[in-house]
């Protein structure tokens, strides 16, 4: 991997890190903020998708990119989705670290079958070490949260949410690499397949919705820059010739910074097993980087 893609998804990792952190401020809100956040997405995005699209650069209209930017949708949609209902019905400190650990082995084995690509000692290394950084920050070391009263919920629910990032990653990576389609244009389309589809439930109750983002639209604006913003950078490096399976794992380094983040803004206690993590993680992204 090139410097340049490396430096690429770190910069995503610390921007996507840096936009969870906002939006855990509105979590109440629920899909109303994702419908807000996504149509500031559409909005922002907007002028550099449609410079891109006159130029005839940002995507070749043929069936095989016209279907891969409708699936990418879905699928994203699909994750959103299912990661919230796994919220609803199990612990946060479950749902997440199974989803983000699954997320990058499943894309990396996905890279191997469907992509080509040929794994290497080094890089099945880094990936190990990185997912189990990744557990050790988000369950600092008690792995008993997988066997408490919602324990096995959270568990099928992080698999499934975790099959879906990888499906996302793996069918995004090919219409970027395979199919020749800018990463703002592929990222823009899925935000706006999602606009659409959770219109109605806004516009069955405008009142509700208005009242459930008072005091939320610059977390809004925050989210709806960063997250797309986050996303197009991996898509960027992925673009530059950088390898899925080592892309998948070295963006999960998110996590790394999101604990960071959580002990010097949120003042949250990150213990030693926490940084053990962030340690190991670090150690995982040094070996990818290498192979």
């Amino acid at each position: 991997m090139t410097l340049a893609s490396l430096l690429l998804v770190v910069l995503a990792s610390f921007i996507h890190a840096s936009w969870n952190l906002l939006a855990k401020r509105a979590a109440s809100v629920g899909p109303v903020f994702v419908f807000a956040y996504n149509l500031i997405a559409c909005v922002a995005y907007a002028p550099w998708v449609l410079y891109l699209l006159a130029r005839g650069a940002g995507i070749a209209w043929t069936w095989a990119g016209a279907g891969f930017v409708l699936l990418s949708g879905m699928i994203h949609l699909a994750y959103s989705l299912c990661l919230q209902r796994g919220y609803q019905v199990a612990d946060l400190s479950v749902v997440y670290p199974v989803a983000r650990g699954t997320g990058p082995m499943l894309s990396t084995i996905g890279a191997f079958l469907i992509l080509g690509e040929s794994p290497t000692g080094a890089g099945l290394l880094g990936l190990a070490l990185v997912v189990a950084g990744i557990l050790l920050i988000a369950t600092q070391g008690k792995l008993s949260a997988f066997t408490r009263p919602g324990g096995q919920a959270g568990v099928r629910w992080g698999v499934a949410t975790g099959g879906l990032i990888a499906s996302y990653t793996v069918v995004d990576a090919y219409a970027v690499k395979a199919l020749g389609i800018a990463p703002v244009v592929l990222d823009w389309f899925s935000n706006l397949l999602r606009f659409f589809l959770l219109l109605p439930l806004i516009l069955s109750n405008p009142r509700r919705a208005a009242l459930a983002m008072r005091g939320h639209w610059w977390t809004a604006l925050g989210v709806g820059l960063l997250s797309p913003l986050s996303y197009i950078l991996v898509l960027a490096a992925l673009t530059s010739g950088a390898p899925l399976s080592l892309v998948a794992p070295m963006r999960e380094m998110s996590m790394m910074v999101g604990a960071l983040m959580g002990m010097l803004v949120l003042r949250e206690k990150v213990g030693p097993w926490r940084l053990a993590g962030c340690g190991v993680l670090i150690a995982g992204v040094i070996r990818l980087s290498a192979s």
